[in-house]
């Protein structure tokens, strides 16, 4: 009679476990990663940083923080000073006369505000977008 050979079982790792381990909030379950701000405070923006235009928005939209504008970097496009517009997945440049800080907080900020006026303008494609395809 032949031997039954026995089912091999496997077990879960532990490193899957190890991996897991912290992820607090839905969210992270969710996208099964960490959520870096909660975490690492030099991605946290400085709110003494914030410009003036910043400070009346933040008012007049009725918030206590910049929350969708917390990830707003400014960056580089070609080499040149930009920010990354979602809407339109392209890079807004900052104007060439403008003179930008060396520290990286107020950088950011004037990214933040350069993001929210170029979505405000009439320059921006969405606007265009709406005027073609706005039903009546």
């Amino acid at each position: 009679m032949a031997k039954k050979k026995k089912a091999k079982v496997k077990k879960k790792s532990s490193t899957a476990k190890v991996k897991d381990k912290g992820i607090k909030t839905a969210r992270e379950k969710m996208i099964g990663q960490h959520i870096g701000y909660r975490y690492d405070v030099n991605l946290l923006p400085d709110y003494n940083r914030l410009t003036p235009f910043l400070k009346k928005y933040i008012e007049h939209m009725g918030w206590d923080d910049l929350n969708w504008l917390e990830d707003v970097h400014m960056g580089y496009e070609d080499g040149k000073p930009a920010v990354f517009d979602r809407n339109i997945n392209g890079w807004v440049t900052t104007p060439s006369n403008l003179k930008l800080p060396k520290d990286q907080q107020d950088r950011d900020m004037i990214a933040r505000e350069l993001l929210i006026k170029f979505q405000m303008s009439s320059n921006h494609p969405l606007v265009t977008l709406k005027k073609a395809y706005k039903k009546n």
